[in-house]
């Protein structure tokens, strides 16, 4: 099992910035993909972006592409995403994911594990 812990959300204001960090334990293994989705409410989860696990190869929804950057550091087994600035249509709770055989990184029934999800909220 691997247990994923996302942090760094908050209130922020419309063209400002945020960074979540998700920290992996358990049954770790730096070759997971990793992936950040978010919900909004009464909307379906949606893909924001994800990463390979040597970092060479990332993902990203159109929508944020260009102002948000994924990465990763094994070593502290903690992936990142740096979102800069941010609108309010991206309001939702953000979640991370892993999986270990990630064909598709922009479906979500393609991770084995979630976190429990952190709030973003963007004011106009």
């Amino acid at each position: 099992q691997v247990q994923l812990v996302e942090s760094g959300g908050g209130l922020v204001q419309a063209g400002g910035s945020l960074r979540l960090s998700c920290a992996a334990s358990g049954r770790t293994s730096s070759s997971y993909t990793m992936g950040w989705f978010r919900q909004a409410p009464g909307k379906e989860r949606e893909f924001v972006a994800a990463i390979r696990w040597r970092g060479e190869s990332t993902y990203y929804a159109e929508s944020v592409k260009g102002r948000f950057t994924i990465s990763r550091d094994n070593a502290k087994n903690t992936v990142y995403l740096q979102m800069d600035s941010l609108k309010p249509e991206d309001t939702a709770v953000y979640y991370c994911s892993a999986g270990s055989m990630v064909i598709s990184p922009q479906r979500p029934n393609n991770y084995d594990y979630w976190g429990q999800g952190t709030q973003v909220t963007v004011s106009s």
